[in-house]
């Protein structure tokens, strides 16, 4: 089995997303890029920019409210993600919070047929399990493929988010624990049948990430023996 990374992409300007883009698939199978540093009329020319690499592409425009950094109000953004929905990506991130409130982009998104991630954060704790098996419940309505994350107090938190594998059903599940005590869980949910895991180009682009060239190193370890 090859284990798979994916590298999170967060920059000002279409071009360093392309020179970025270019040098982490020389490494990576996959890579997020984070359309919520850009402003919000530099979108449309970085989405023609990558469009040729779409197959390996997720996008991702993430609201304050959710740990992100676009700049403009909800109305806004929700018009930004259906022009992303246009150009077919591999799968575009959106938060489960989001899809609950808007019923109409739920609707819009499903008759586009794009591929969706369905995504959770919690950047204060890590939830107890019911609670955690409940949200992906709730999410899976809306895609199979999940995304639920935790921040790690303490390596049991870590272990909850991993233990969600024995329970994930037919979702396309990526669960793991943000900060250090959730560390290790970034590279143990391979194992465990996550698509991919979250790297960097070298800087972390969320708490507790590896850089890629540290996953490769470990996944190669694993696979050579």
């Amino acid at each position: 089995m090859k284990y798979k990374t994916c590298v999170s992409i967060a920059e000002n300007s279409p071009k360093k997303i392309r020179i970025k883009l270019k040098d982490a698939l020389k490494k990576s199978d996959y890579v997020e890029v984070r359309l919520d540093f850009l402003k919000m009329e530099q979108v449309p020319s970085a989405l023609e920019i990558l469009k040729k690499d779409l197959n390996k592409i997720i996008y991702t425009l993430r609201p304050k409210t959710e740990g992100g950094k676009f700049e403009g109000n909800e109305k806004e953004r929700v018009s930004i993600i259906k022009l992303i929905a246009e150009y077919n990506p591999f799968l575009l991130d959106i938060e489960y919070n989001t899809l609950k409130k808007n019923k109409e982009l739920a609707k819009y998104l499903k008759s586009t047929k794009t591929k969706l991630l369905v995504s959770w954060h919690d950047f204060k704790k890590t939830p107890n399990s019911t609670v955690l098996k409940n949200q992906i419940k709730q999410m899976s309505k809306f895609s199979s493929n999940v995304k639920i994350v935790s921040t790690a107090k303490s390596t049991e938190d870590a272990t909850r988010m991993l233990e969600l594998y024995n329970k994930k059903g037919k979702s396309n599940l990526i669960s793991f624990a943000m900060g250090d005590a959730g560390r290790i869980s970034r590279i143990l949910c391979l194992y465990l049948g996550s698509p991919y895991t979250y790297v960097s180009l070298g800087k972390a682009v969320a708490p507790g990430q590896f850089s890629v060239d540290e996953v490769n190193k470990i996944i190669n370890l694993k696979t050579s023996k």
